[in-house]
């Protein structure tokens, strides 16, 4: 029987997170190595500077860490990617797919987040999220399994939201992905965590939070008190409350769980 302490570390294991140069991924991918792993940081090329200022953060922490740069709704760099992230560290056995959609797809030239009605949506817009949300998670996932099976033990983490589970205002594609990950998340455990192969694959689904892709929201404090609002906490989220989920999901605590998703959203879907 493991201790508490034993099941919360992982400690010689290796993780690789998509979207690991800032926001939600950085975070995760802190805070994983916080709890002993060696971390993996991945991002689009454009992102260099903040991924070597992330891999600095974690040796801070006297733990290892690399990144790698990849365009992850690219499949054929999407594949090199993964076989090059087995060079750092040995084979990575938790997975992180923080990835989202690039600002340049997101914000307009007045830096406002850009949610297109229905009639203004194009089929390009509507592939990006899929690929990203969707595609990308499961080709990434799929490249390392493998891996995981050999070791007897792996760990998938996706990102899901809100709109897994409500609708908002002009975000037709964005939502149709995010809702199709807790489906994805649920595929996926179906698919690896069968007859003892030590796999298991769920999803975080994080409320508001402070990020690069949020932060003109926090300019207008009436719009963020009222989100606020929508919780019964009562608060937004801050990107510390993501290390206890995370590190559980990353763990052997969570070793009998698979193909769920849980909300850190201080209750905004419980409402």
């Amino acid at each position: 029987m493991k201790r508490i302490d034993q099941l919360f570390d992982i400690s010689g294991h290796v993780a690789l997170v998509t979207g690991g140069s800032s926001g939600i991924g950085r975070a995760i991918a802190f805070c994983l190595a916080e709890a002993g792993a060696a971390v993996i940081h991945v991002a689009l090329p454009s992102e260099e500077t903040a991924l070597k200022e992330a891999v600095v953060d974690v040796e801070r922490l006297k733990r290892k860490s690399a990144y790698l740069t990849c365009d992850v709704s690219d499949m054929d760099a999407l594949a090199k990617m993964a076989e090059k992230s087995s060079s750092f560290f040995g084979p990575p056995d938790i997975l992180v797919n923080a990835a989202g959609i690039p600002p340049d797809i997101l914000v307009n030239a007045a830096g406002i987040n850009l949610r297109q009605t229905w009639d203004e949506i194009s089929s390009d817009t509507w592939d990006r999220h899929l690929d990203i949300n969707l595609k990308a998670p499961f080709f990434l996932a799929r490249h390392l399994v493998p891996g995981m099976q050999k070791n007897g033990w792996g760990k998938i983490i996706n990102i899901a939201s809100l709109q897994s589970e409500r609708a908002f205002p002009n975000s037709v594609p964005y939502g149709a992905s995010k809702g199709g990950v807790m489906q994805l998340t649920r595929a996926m455990a179906e698919a690896w965590s069968k007859d003892g192969s030590g796999i298991t694959c769920n999803a975080i689904g994080p409320g508001f939070f402070k990020t690069g892709l949020t932060s003109v929201l926090y300019d207008q404090k009436e719009v963020i008190d009222a989100l606020a609002r929508q919780t019964i906490i009562g608060r937004n989220g801050e990107l510390d409350d993501l290390k206890g989920v995370s590190i559980f999901l990353a763990s052997p605590a969570s070793d009998y769980i698979t193909g769920q998703t849980i909300y850190l959203d201080g209750g905004w879907t419980a409402k």
